[in-house]
């Protein structure tokens, strides 16, 4: 069993930078492939990126590739999502998943964090 818990979201202005942390706990934890997801409002849920366990492997959606970075530090077992050039469309609550591999499907994932809230201001 694997319990993930997001934090870091909130309000900000178009431009800047906001980084997600997804802390992960459970003996295994550092052994699944992390990816995030997001929501936002009347839509649905839609991949961001994903990495490896080791972290050595990443996948990014085009919509936000070269603008978010995913990374894990595995003795800390957390996963961070740091977010930059932050655009009114990436509004939505973000979601990490834990999952054998690291795809961009979410079935594949097995374990869900509750979310955090990610609003930018135009």
């Amino acid at each position: 069993q694997v319990q993930l818990v997001e934090s870091g979201g909130g309000l900000v202005q178009a431009g800047d930078s906001l980084r997600l942390s997804c802390a992960a706990s459970g003996r295994t934890a550092r052994s699944f492939a992390m990816g995030w997801f997001r929501q936002a409002p009347g839509k649905e849920r839609e991949f961001v990126t994903a990495t490896n366990w080791s972290g050595g492997s990443t996948y990014y959606a085009d919509s936000v590739k070269g603008r978010f970075t995913i990374s894990r530090d595995n003795p800390k077992n957390t996963v961070y999502l740091q977010m930059n050039s932050l655009r009114p469309d990436d509004t939505a609550v973000y979601y990490c998943a834990a999952g054998l591999g690291a795809t961009t499907s979410i079935s594949q994932y097995k374990y869900w964090g509750q979310g955090t809230s990610v609003t930018v201001s135009s």
